[in-house]
Order: C-alpha cells, then sequence, then structure tokens
C-alpha cells in the first residue's frame, strides 16, 4: 500500500468545502470529527482530504500546525482503511475538536476506531 498524501489528495477546491459543510454528513470519535460528502473526482484519485484544527481551542499557530501536522500523518498511514472499504469517491474534512493535547498515539488510535465507524456508516 502507498502511504503517501500526495498533492492530488488535497482538499483545496472552495465549492467542494462549501459543500461539506452545508450537505456532508459527520462521524465523530472524541475529539475527532470526520465530515464527508460524496463527490465527482477525475482520474483515479479517491479521496480528497483536509484538516483542521480550531484557534478556538488553540490560540498559537504553532500548537494548530503541530496537531495538523499529526492529523494529516495519522491520515496518511490509516488511509488504506478507507480506501480498501468505499466504492465511491469522498471528499473529507478531518477536525480536532478538544483543547486537550493528545498524545500522537491517542490520536492515531481514535483515528482508526473513527476510520473504522465511517466505514460502518457508509456501509448500512
Amino acid at each position: 500500500m502507498n502511504n503517501t498524501y500526495p498533492k492530488t489528495e488535497k482538499l483545496k477546491s472552495k465549492t467542494t468545502i462549501d459543500l461539506l459543510f452545508s450537505e456532508g454528513k459527520s462521524v465523530s470519535k472524541y475529539p475527532l470529527r470526520l465530515v464527508y460528502v460524496p463527490i465527482d473526482l477525475e482520474k483515479e484519485e479517491q479521496i480528497k482530504m483536509g484538516v483542521s484544527v480550531s484557534k478556538k481551542y488553540f490560540k498559537k499557530a504553532v500548537d494548530r500546525n503541530y496537531f495538523k501536522r499529526v492529523l494529516r500523518e495519522t491520515y496518511r498511514l490509516n488511509k488504506h482503511l478507507l480506501l480498501e472499504n468505499s466504492e465511491k469517491k469522498y471528499g473529507f474534512m478531518f477536525f480536532y475538536q478538544t483543547k486537550d493535547r493528545l498524545t500522537y498515539q491517542e490520536i492515531n488510535e481514535k483515528t482508526i476506531q473513527l476510520f473504522e465507524k465511517f466505514v460502518a456508516s457508509i456501509k448500512e
């Protein structure tokens, strides 16, 4: 499995982001939240992913950037859970929603649980 997070997988389209916030569904596993919406993608891409950490919880950009890096890394290492179990193409937004400073291991465990919960929700 290719464990990369290439530029083609990064969610940058304003229209897709607006669609996520207006029509997206979400699954949560405290303190993480995944908002998703089926989208039409060109080429062989299957996923578009963006990450977000609230300024409300982390005032300093250094702290927000650290947690965004951790979220991207946990996504990169566990995205096979999403790719193997979904037929449709999705746009995702991945949120860190607490002021608690979890360790990398805790965030990684929660990410795996969140992705499994997402897979279960789309199978229904």
